[in-house]
């Protein structure tokens, strides 16, 4: 079976990574690897060089990223992807019997979007989720309808999935793929990530990661104000902060958080951790605070409380660790509170379901 698989940022390339392997492993398969979005942007850090250093080769790199984040620049972006999938897919689409695509980016989108006319048959991985402050809930159901295969992470998005489509066919409950990667990842020792970080996290550490809230983009600068002013005020912490991803207004958090905590002792600001650190990151985190869905799902599988603000994953199907809180100082604070007296509580994942690589393949095997 000739399988395709879009990554279009280091975020998508991280649950990728079973099944990845497992394509690659399996000699059943033949795996290319479509590169596209921030992968190729020296700004976000170049990951597509992140992809062949752990043994994958690239196929196929398109080049389609604007440098801003305007709403002007976010849509002539969708554009000028299409575009440069059309050509592709006119040349490819015969190609591949399936192509994997992840999430909800618009970049993902714009790729998806322009096979549809070649009757690409795309494999959709997360579909069936909302997040209604962002606009990738628009672009994720878009995806969704586009496809022809539908890996879920809980039962409650395969419902979503068959509403969309009108079908239940072809619908499958396979877990959280990025799961995959905490039970069965070799992560660094304290010791082996400050040698390569120059961070300890034997200290007591939050892990941020702040997103803009794309749905409102005029609370964007308020919010990165307020959670600054709560990270001012948390002096028993150090803080590593990853940067926010190629949305519309990112850069509005990005300049905050540097012109902030660049300089400053304790403050940590990393532009690509890459999945091994960026999980490491996650065991040996007090808690975590921001708005990424790794905190709606990857962070129960270290047992970890989120500090989950505002809107950005509201709807998102979430577990008893996440608390989710307006973006204010003072709520932030107060949350923080909470979880401190809650260390050590066991926590259960709902994403969990018994490893999702394997699921996938065997679905694939049986078509």
């Amino acid at each position: 079976m000739k399988v395709g698989v879009l990554t279009s940022s280091r975020a998508d390339f991280g649950i990728y990574l079973p099944l990845l392997r497992a394509l690659r492993d399996d000699v059943f398969f033949e795996l290319e690897i479509i590169a596209f979005g921030t992968h190729l942007s020296d700004f976000y850090g170049r990951s597509v060089d992140q992809i062949t250093a752990l043994g994958f080769q690239v196929s196929h790199e398109i080049e389609s990223m604007l440098l801003t984040d305007t709403p002007a620049s976010i849509s002539s972006a969708i554009g000028l992807t299409m575009i440069k999938f059309s050509d592709f897919w006119k040349n490819n689409a015969n190609r591949f019997d399936f192509v994997f695509c992840l999430g909800d980016r618009y970049e993902m989108f714009a790729a998806v979007s322009s096979g549809v006319p070649f009757n690409v048959r795309m494999a959709h991985i997360h579909g069936g989720e909302t997040t209604l402050g962002a606009i990738d809930n628009v672009f994720r159901h878009s995806i969704t309808l586009a496809s022809s295969l539908h890996f879920v992470s809980t039962d409650a998005h395969g419902e979503k999935v068959a509403a969309l489509i009108g079908t239940n066919d072809r619908i499958y409950n396979v877990g959280a793929l990025g799961l995959d990667n905490v039970m069965d990842m070799q992560l660094l020792s304290i010791q082996e990530f400050q040698d390569k970080w120059g961070i300890n996290l034997g200290n007591k550490t939050i892990l941020v990661t702040f997103h803009p809230e794309t749905m409102n983009l005029k609370r964007n600068e308020q919010n990165v104000n307020e959670l600054i002013k709560a990270i001012n005020s948390l002096s028993a912490y150090q803080f590593l902060i990853t940067m926010p991803n190629a949305d519309t207004a990112g850069s509005i958090i990005r300049r905050a958080l540097k012109e902030n905590f660049e300089l400053k002792k304790n403050f940590y600001l990393i532009e690509n951790l890459g999945s091994q650190s960026y999980f490491t990151a996650m065991k040996y985190a007090s808690f975590l605070l921001g708005n990424t869905s790794s905190g709606i799902i990857e962070a129960a599988s270290f047992n970890k409380y989120v500090i989950n603000l505002g809107n950005r994953q509201l709807g998102r199907t979430a577990g008893d660790n996440v608390l989710h809180i307006p973006v204010s100082a003072t709520e932030i604070l107060a949350a923080v509170t909470k979880i401190e007296l809650k260390q050590g509580t066991q926590i259960n994942n709902i994403y969990w379901n018994g490893g999702a690589a394997a699921k996938i393949i065997r679905v694939l095997k049986k078509l």
